[in-house]
C-alpha cells in the first residue's frame, strides 16, 4: 500500500486541491476582509463546488463515507464550534464540510494555492511578529461572534494543540471570552495511532477509513460563566468529554510543548516537570525574559554557597507571598521532608520550563551553580542531581555516563567537549530509566 495506494492518493489530493484553487480565487478575490457581503447566487455556486471537491477529495483519501450525528447550528444560534480532540491532519475535514472560519497564522496566506484555498474561508489570521497579535486575534473573535449571524462560523480546537485522544486537555479561553453560546462538536477515529506523520501515512494507506462527527447541543453560557472565561470552558470540556467517554487532564498546550520540546532533554512519559510547571503558571513566574532572570537566579545562588532555604526564605527569594501553591512547589524540592530545599534545583527546573529546547543552556547554568571555584568540576552525585533535577525523575544512574567523561578517574568532571558530546546520548539513557515516582512527587 505505501507504493501503491499511498501515492496514488497523494496525486488525486494534489490535483483537487489544484482544481478547487481557481473557484477559491474568484470567490475570495476583491472581497472586503472587514465586513461580509450577502452571499449571491454564484457565491454560493462556489460554496457547493468547493464542497464538493473537498467531499471527493476524502473519499479518495479512504473516507469513503462519514457518519454525521446532531444537527449543525446556524451561526446566528452559535457563532462559534468548539471542536475535540483534535488529533490529525484529518481534523480539516469538519473545515471543508462546513467552510466554517478557523483560527491560522497569517503566514498560511502566502503560501501558494494553499493560501488562497485558506483565504477563502475567511480565517482570523494571527500574525507572530505583532506583539498584540493575541488582543487583536481576540477582538476580532468577539467583533465576528457578535454580528448577528452575518458572519461565518468559527470553528475553534480549543485545546490548542494535538493529542493522543485518550483524554481532553485545558481548554484555552479563545473561543469562550466572547461569552456568547457555543455549539461542542466532537469527533471520533477508529483507529489508535499516533504521531501526526504515522497518522497521515497509514490512514492514507488503508482501503477504508471511518469518520465520526457529532454536534452536541448548544451550550449557552450562564452570567457567571460569561464573566469567567475559564470556567465557561472548564463546563463546556466537560460535557465534552462526557459524550466521548474520555477523562480530563489538568495539563495544557504549554504542558505539551514542553513535553514534545526538541532537544537532548527529551522528558519521560512520568516526569514531575509537568507538575511543576502548572505551578510555575499558577503562580505567574513564567519569565518573560528568561535567559536574563535565569543568568540573575543563577548568580545569587552562586553566592548562597550551597546554603539550603527555607519556605520562608524560599518565598523571599522569589519575591512573592507565601501562599499554599507556593508551598506545593516548595515540597516538590523538599527532599527529606525537614522544610529545607536546594535552590539550585528550583532554577534548573525553571530553565527546562522555561526553554525547554535550549539543553546546552540549562547545563551550563547547572554547572554554573554546582561547579567549585577551585577547579570548576563536580562530582558523579551532583551529576546525578542535575540530571534527574532537569528529567523531573527519581531515580537515575549516571554512573556509566560519568565513568565515560572521567577517563582519568579523579572523581570529577567539568564542563566541557566530552560533556557537551555526551548530551547527544542522553535520550538513549532515558529511555532505560527506572522510575520510582513518590506519592507527593518529590526528586528525592
Amino acid at each position: 500500500m505505501t507504493f501503491t495506494l499511498f501515492p496514488i492518493r497523494l496525486l488525486i489530493a494534489a490535483f483537487m486541491m489544484l482544481l478547487a484553487w481557481p473557484f477559491a480565487f474568484l470567490a475570495s478575490e476583491w472581497r472586503s476582509e472587514a465586513t461580509v457581503e450577502p452571499q449571491c447566487l454564484w457565491r454560493r455556486l462556489v460554496d457547493i463546488i468547493l464542497k464538493i471537491i473537498m467531499r471527493v477529495m476524502w473519499f479518495a483519501g479512504g473516507f469513503h463515507w462519514m457518519t454525521v450525528k446532531g444537527q449543525r447550528a446556524l451561526p446566528r444560534e452559535a457563532p462559534i464550534l468548539t471542536l475535540a480532540p483534535h488529533s490529525s491532519y484529518f481534523d480539516a475535514i469538519p473545515v471543508t464540510m462546513t467552510m466554517s472560519s478557523i483560527v491560522m497564522k497569517s503566514e498560511s496566506k502566502d503560501i501558494p494555492l494553499w493560501g488562497t484555498l485558506i483565504k477563502y474561508i475567511r480565517p482570523v489570521f494571527v500574525s507572530r511578529s505583532d506583539q498584540d497579535s493575541r488582543k487583536k486575534t481576540v477582538e476580532e473573535i468577539k467583533r465576528r461572534a457578535h454580528s448577528g449571524g452575518e458572519w461565518p462560523q468559527i470553528m475553534i480546537f480549543p485545546e490548542g494543540t494535538c493529542t493522543n485522544r485518550s483524554c481532553l486537555i485545558t481548554f484555552k479561553p479563545g473561543a469562550f471570552i466572547p461569552a456568547v453560546p457555543v455549539q461542542p462538536v466532537v469527533i471520533r477515529y477508529p483507529n489508535k495511532l499516533v504521531g501526526l506523520f504515522e497518522i497521515l501515512w497509514l490512514t492514507l494507506c488503508q482501503l477504508h477509513n471511518e469518520f465520526v462527527i457529532e454536534f452536541l447541543p448548544i451550550y449557552t453560557p450562564s452570567e457567571e460563566e460569561k464573566k469567567n472565561p475559564t470556567l465557561f470552558a472548564i463546563n463546556v470540556r466537560r460535557v465534552m468529554a462526557e459524550a466521548l467517554g474520555v477523562p480530563i487532564t489538568d495539563y495544557s498546550f504549554e504542558d505539551c510543548q514542553l513535553a514534545m520540546a526538541e532537544g537532548q532533554l527529551r522528558l519521560p512519559v512520568d516526569t514531575c516537570l509537568l507538575e511543576f510547571a502548572k505551578l510555575v503558571r499558577g503562580l505567574g513566574l513564567k519569565l518573560q525574559n528568561s535567559e536574563k532572570t535565569l543568568q540573575d537566579y543563577g548568580n545569587r545562588v552562586r553566592k548562597l554557597e550551597k546554603k539550603k532555604l527555607g519556605f520562608d526564605d524560599f518565598a523571599h527569594f522569589l519575591d512573592v507571598p507565601a501562599s499554599d501553591m507556593l508551598r506545593d512547589m516548595f515540597d516538590l524540592f523538599d527532599e527529606h521532608e525537614d522544610n529545607s530545599m536546594d535552590i539550585r534545583e528550583f532554577v534548573i527546573a525553571l530553565s527546562v520550563v522555561c526553554r525547554p529546547a535550549k539543553t546546552l543552556g540549562t547545563m551550563k547554568l547547572a554547572f554554573r551553580m554546582f561547579e567549585t571555584v577551585e577547579d570548576g568540576a563536580i562530582t558523579e552525585r551532583e551529576l546525578a542531581v542535575i540530571l534527574k533535577t532537569a528529567l523531573g525523575v527519581t531515580h537515575l544512574s549516571v554512573s556509566s555516563l560519568f565513568a565515560a567523561i572521567d577517563a582519568e578517574n579523579t572523581g570529577k568532571m567539568t564542563f566541557g567537549k566530552k560533556f557537551s558530546v555526551a548530551l547527544d546520548f542522553l535520550p538513549i539513557m532515558i529511555a532505560h530509566l527506572v522510575f520510582n515516582p513518590p506519592p507527593h512527587y518529590s526528586w528525592a
